[in-house]
């Protein structure tokens, strides 16, 4: 039986939490793909998405960016690439080969009007039953949140950022 995992809230570690997840399915021999919305490994490394395929997981990257970091992004590609991303996935999780979906800032998506909630709400409802499925990102709904079997808001106390200390290579990306 899949079941269903959040990690949401404006706290640092989200996608940290889903990695260790992916990390320690992999290593129990359980196929996983991962796909992130809203990331540009080309420009800040993600290093995560990287050693996930290193160690056998099935990796996508969907609408890179984010128009509120880039204005130079058209919001009209990135809501067409969601909606190609959930596509893909529906697609690829159809034939029950992945025991582990992880759709990492997808409640990015949902939050900032680029993935109608419905549309993510279908694709939980007719996810394969044995698909563990994690979804991360601040914002999420109620109505997603219902759903799910696994709900860990992570809430920001402290941050460096704050003090004014820069994201630093293999503790914030």
């Amino acid at each position: 039986m899949g079941l269903i995992h959040i990690y949401t809230g404006n706290g640092k570690g989200k996608t940290t939490c889903a990695v260790g997840l992916a990390t320690r399915a992999l290593g129990f021999g359980l196929k996983v793909c991962y796909a992130s919305f809203h990331k540009r490994p080309e420009l800040y490394g993600y290093h995560e998405i990287g050693m996930l395929a290193k160690f056998g997981a099935t990796v996508h990257v969907f609408a890179k960016g984010h128009p509120h970091l880039d204005k130079s992004l058209d919001e009209n590609e990135i809501r067409n690439d969601v909606a190609n991303g959930i596509a893909l996935l529906r697609e690829l999780i159809a034939d029950d080969s992945f025991d582990m979906l992880i759709m990492d800032e997808i409640l990015i998506s949902v939050r900032d009007g680029y993935l109608a909630e419905s549309e993510l709400i279908s694709f939980i409802k007719y996810k394969p039953a044995r698909l563990e499925l994690v979804l991360t990102g601040r914002g999420a709904t109620a109505s997603v949140i219902e759903l799910a079997d696994y709900v860990s808001e992570i809430q920001k106390i402290a941050h460096p950022y704050d003090k004014g200390v820069t994201s630093r290579g293999g503790i914030e990306f």
